[in-house]
């Protein structure tokens, strides 16, 4: 089968998402337009007036845009880490959560919301991160320990996980009251509420030089393909490599959690997908696999924050609805092609 060229593919796919996150900011019970919407983006870079009302001026630029752009953000960057840390483990079930980042990051947040910790000083998000820093440290250490092989660093990396997700059960249940319960555990199920224009450039920074780091290293992963030891005789440092790109993943992962709570299921699902399109090398794969995810995630969070109108559901528990489906999908059209 002949695969489409992959600047043709990525130029298509940037026009969707654009075209996906200018309409998907006019669904809502506000009466907006896409020409609103660029009307707004427009004025706010300096080219005219709106012509709005300042209300619905701030619906799009303060409230739709930044969520919008930020769930396009995670898409992209958890189906980058998700392609990465699969061909770097050699497991197709691999995702940005097997190496305990994201417990790390829920224990973090609940310490901080739940027990107080920082005196007011640090906020849900900086706590996310540190503990996604603490628990990635834990997985490096344990990997390390036990000689430091692909089996190894998925072992600690699940290790890291329940021990993470066993302290944030042990805090919320034993410290918080119902409304502190209700409200951490709908973060950790995924909640791009409360974007702001802050999240989106911290993310959008992140995932820019996470995914220059990857794309570096692209041959070098397609190179993983075939086992550590054959990547070694073709000249990888293989240590060296897993480490560099488990970090650029790891604290890709710990910025997207910390902003958004655990969204599952994009990081492992959307891989597959770009795989079928364009093939098992990363060049052509990271940004096929970047576009699918954010355009996926805009219509995800835009599904999540509509469908019980005006409660909003987690977006993770849709992208678990989504995704389970979609992977068993994948993996009956991948045995197929075998």
């Amino acid at each position: 089968m002949t695969r489409p060229g992959v600047w043709p593919l990525c130029a298509a796919g940037a026009a969707l998402l654009v075209a996906s996150v200018a309409v998907a900011i006019t669904i809502g019970p506000a009466d907006i337009r896409v020409g609103d919407v660029w009307s707004v983006v427009a004025s706010h870079l300096g080219w005219g007036s709106s012509g709005l009302s300042p209300v619905r001026d701030g619906i799009v630029w303060e409230l739709r845009l930044p969520r919008t752009l930020l769930a396009a953000v995670c898409g992209a960057g958890l189906a980058v880490c998700g392609a990465v840390m699969q061909s770097l483990l050699r497991n197709p079930l691999a995702d940005p959560f097997v190496l305990g980042v994201s417990s790390g990051a829920s224990t973090g947040a609940v310490v901080v919301v739940v027990l107080g910790a920082g005196g007011g000083l640090v906020s849900v998000s900086a706590g996310a991160f540190l503990g996604a820093l603490l628990s990635f440290g834990l997985v490096l250490l344990l990997s390390h320990t036990l000689g430091g092989t692909t089996d190894q660093v998925v072992l600690s990396g699940v290790a890291a996980m329940q021990l993470f997700s066993a302290l944030t059960s042990f805090v919320v249940l034993t410290a918080a009251d119902a409304e502190t319960t209700r409200g951490v555990l709908f973060w950790l199920l995924g909640s791009l509420g409360g974007t702001g224009w802050t999240d989106v450039r911290i993310c959008l920074a992140v995932l820019a030089v996470a995914l220059a780091v990857c794309l570096a290293h692209a041959r070098t992963l397609d190179a993983f393909a075939f086992g550590q030891d054959a990547a070694a005789t073709l000249g990888v440092s293989v240590a060296r490599t897993r480490l560099v790109l488990l970090c650029a993943t790891a604290l890709l992962t710990a910025a997207l959690v910390s902003s958004a709570g655990a969204i599952g299921f994009v990081g492992l699902v959307l891989p597959h997908a770009a795989r079928a399109l364009v093939g098992s090398g990363h060049a052509r794969l990271l940004p096929v696999a970047a576009l699918a995810g954010a355009v996926f995630l805009v219509w995800v969070d835009t599904l999540a924050r509509t469908v019980l109108d005006p409660q909003e559901v987690p977006v993770g528990v849709v992208t678990s609805l989504i995704g389970v489906p979609v992977f068993v999908l994948v993996l009956y059209r991948t045995r197929r092609a075998r």
